[in-house]
Parts: C-alpha cells; structure tokens; sequence
C-alpha cells in the first residue's frame, strides 16, 4: 500500500533549505512536485528552538493524503502524529473498505491512545511529555471526494473560481472549523461541558485560555489536561504546575468535512496558525490565484513573515536574521501545503491523473544537520 514506503529519510531530500544566497536559513520547501489529479507546493519556517510544526504528502495513482501537524509544549506530539496517523488510517480503511467519517475519527481515537501510552510509559524519566500536544489537520483526496478532519486551529481554505463581470476572480470558502477558544462559539461550547468551573476559561495574558493555560480546545496529547491521574502523579507534579482536574478540559474528536469537489474549486490552502495570524483567508487566497504554481507555498510564508515584520516595524531581512527560539517573539512555526486540484493549461496531461507514488516530509527539525537522530532521541519509547 502506498502508506508502507513513506518515512524513508531521504524523502527529505526532495524539498531544500532556502538559506543559500542570503535566503532564510531557517526556510525548507519543494517548489512544485505532482499528485493524482494536480500539483502541489510545501514551505516550513523554524521560529521555535525545536520545530513544533510536522507535515507530510502522500500521493498514489488514486489518492492524495495531507497532513499539517502543529504541535505544542514540544514536539513529540507533532512528531508522534507525524509517524502514526496516515498508517492508522490505511489500516481502517483497508479494513473497512475505503475512506469515511467513521475511518478518518478511528485514526484519531487510535492515535491519540497510543500517544497517551506513551506519555504513561515515559513519565518516570521525561514528565514533560505530558504537557506536549498537537493540533492536526487532514485533507485526503479520493475519487473527487475530499475529506478534511482537523483538530486545533490549523486551517484548510479553498480557492473557489468564480466569473464576476466577464473576469476570473476568486472567493475563499473556509473547510475547517477552529477549536480555539478566541472564538465565542468555541468558549461558549467549553462553557457548557463544564457548568461547575467558573475558572474553565479565563481572559489572561491578551487572550482567552482553557484553564488560564491554552487556546485550542481539542489536540492529540495534552495529556496532563485529559487525564486526571497524569496530572495526580507526583513525578508530573514535581516537573510542572499541576490544574486540579475532575474530567478532561480537552478531548481528541475531530470536527470532519466530507465534499464533493467541483469544477470550479481551484485549489487547497493548508497551513498550520503561524500562516493564519498574518493573513486572512482571503488575501492568501488571492496571492495563490495571481501568482506562479512553483513555489506559491514559499511565497505564502514569506507574505507572512513580512506582515509579522511590519507590525515590529522591521522588513523580512532582519527578521530571517534572527536566530531560532528568539525568532518565536516574531512569528510562529509556519506550514503551508497548497493543493491544486487541476493540472495546468498545456500540461502534457491533458487533465489525466498522474501514476505519482511518493511521499514528501519536512524536515523533523529545519536548522538541525542531523534531524533524524534527533527524532531517534526524542521518540526512542515509541517502538
């Protein structure tokens, strides 16, 4: 199956850092590469001192996988989902003979419980593992069918064609719902779960937090915030400070889209929150809908960082100065995958699907010349 042969280290290889020639050191992408029915483009930027964000492609003859990871209180979680999710859901839906809702949310359950044995299994000798969490969001096509299933605040928007006064224009249509508790609805949903904790969500720091202590509402880990005896064991108590839990202030369901793609759906924004602080729905849309198809994702990041210097009064150049870990007061981890849904005009195609078999991933760590060991470290228990 096309999910078995997808963690090769050298896939690594197929996308660059962009630090040569004065680029951004902290910058990988692959300008252009091909998928069943289009093409795609990928960009990660490194604020953090680890890389929190992980991001995968798949692509088969008949299908084509997603996955943006945006990971919290370290990188275990992200990179745990990274290794984990898209064989569960190859499993299931081998098993239950082909994708759905119901596929897609046992992915979810399965790995958001083989992460909390680990967490359980690596609290004697690493308790700050159980503090790590990710955001996840998912986009597979197949058969004209796409499914989007996301946890968190990372976000997927479609660029919808449109004909307006005899011109090509474009309409952002938002496909994934924000767990961030910013969003009133949101707060008001964790409210309700919790009718008997007037503190289950306090305005602190300049903005609204589950417990005074995080923005999203739903993640695989957090375990500490779903597990009252996690957060009861004395060596987690030593390590952290403890939230007196009585139930789980977050939970792993995914919030899932089924669609029937169209003619007129042009192509996919997926992207982890550092892109979404910076530009609404709508301007990277229209950024993707006037510009080249090879390296779009690249050019989204770069749009984004430059709206993030501009509020420090600064210009990208001296923001890519910056090293990791203190670049993170000026931006997030930042993951852009854009999916085209059709190939281009006078492509050799002739709108045929593409026999492309492959996977691309970031790298584990962007600014590390060994990241592979550094996943091997970090993630050691897994096996």
């Amino acid at each position: 199956m096309m999910l078995r042969s997808c963690y090769r280290p050298l896939e690594r290889c197929f996308g660059r850092v962009a630090g040569g020639g004065g680029g951004d050191g902290l910058m990988w992408h692959a300008d252009l590469k091909q998928h069943a029915s289009g093409d795609y483009s990928i960009a990660v930027v490194q604020a953090n001192s680890y890389l929190e964000d992980q991001s995968q492609v798949l692509t088969s003859s008949s299908a084509t996988y997603v996955g943006v990871y945006d990971g919290h209180g370290g990188p275990e979680a992200s990179r745990f989902v990274n290794k984990h999710l898209f064989p569960y859901m190859n499993k299931f839906a081998t098993e239950h003979g082909g994708l759905s809702a119901d596929v897609i949310r046992k992915a979810f359950n399965a790995t958001e419980e083989e992460f909390c044995h680990l967490v359980k299994r690596s609290l004697p000798w690493k308790p700050q593992i159980a503090s790590a969490g990710s955001c996840c969001l998912v986009g597979a096509i197949s058969n004209d069918v796409l499914y989007v299933a996301n946890l968190g605040d990372s976000r997927v928007v479609l660029g919808r064609g449109v004909d307006e006064d005899k011109k090509k224009k474009v309409v952002a249509e938002r496909l994934s719902t924000d767990h961030n508790v910013a969003v009133e609805e949101v707060r008001k949903e964790v409210q309700a779960l919790h009718p008997d904790d007037s503190h289950i969500v306090v305005y602190t720091r300049g903005v609204w937090r589950i417990k005074g202590i995080i923005q999203v509402s739903r993640s695989i880990g957090d375990v500490y915030l779903k597990k009252p005896e996690i957060n009861r064991d004395p060596i987690f108590q030593q390590f952290g400070n403890p939230v007196p839990l009585k139930r789980p202030v977050m939970n792993p369901e995914p919030s899932i889209l089924i669609r029937k793609l169209r003619p007129e759906d042009l192509f996919l924004i997926f992207a982890s929150d550092g892109l979404w602080e910076q530009l609404t729905d709508e301007a990277a849309v229209e950024i993707v809908f006037k510009n080249p198809r090879a390296g779009i994702a690249k050019r989204l990041v770069r749009a984004a960082i430059q709206e993030a210097a501009k509020k420090r009064e600064m210009r990208y150049n001296d923001i890519k100065k910056i090293k990791k870990g203190t670049r993170r007061h000026f931006h997030d981890d930042i993951t852009v995958i854009v999916i085209y849904l059709h190939h281009q005009k006078g492509s050799s195609n002739g709108g045929k699907k593409n026999n492309v078999v492959g996977c691309t991933s970031a790298p584990v760590d962007i600014f590390s010349l060994n990241a592979d060991q550094a996943e091997v470290d970090l993630l050691q228990t897994i096996s």
